[in-house]
Parts: C-alpha cells; structure tokens; sequence
C-alpha cells in the first residue's frame, strides 16, 4: 500500500524547486509526486517515509518538516 508524505519546504525560487525535483526522483518506489509552491508544500506518494522524503531533501539543503494543517509555519528540523 502507498504512502502518502506531506511536508512542508521553503520554496522561495525556481532553482529550489529544480533541485528538490531532481531529488525526489531519484528515490525508489515513488508513484507520484507535487510541489505546491503557493502553499510551500512537497507530496510523495509510494512506497517511502517521511524519514527518507526528509533526508533525500536534506541532501540538497532544503529543511523539511510534517505538513500540519493547523500550524503552516516552517521550522528547522
């Protein structure tokens, strides 16, 4: 079964959005995958974890924390 994994990333330009791009395609077993640049939001579905989305993206410098619905501020992981 997929899974769905919603967090939150600071997407300010262009060139952080190729790059998180290029990152996240590289992981294995993902079905789908978006970036919502209004709401600075990356979604993975497939056979990942937060955990993996998390240090895949870490690896191109982007902080990435739990997408919360109540509380859409970005912190530092």
């Amino acid at each position: 079964m997929a899974n769905v994994v919603e967090l939150k990333v600071n997407l300010h330009c262009d060139e952080c959005i190729r790059k998180i791009l290029k990152a996240i395609k590289k992981i294995e077993d993902i079905e789908t995958y978006d970036v919502d640049t209004k709401l600075n939001k990356v979604i993975v579905t497939g056979n990942v974890t937060e955990e993996q989305v998390i240090k895949v993206l870490q690896k191109v410098r982007k902080a990435a924390v739990k997408w919360d619905q109540d509380n859409q501020t970005l912190f530092a992981n």
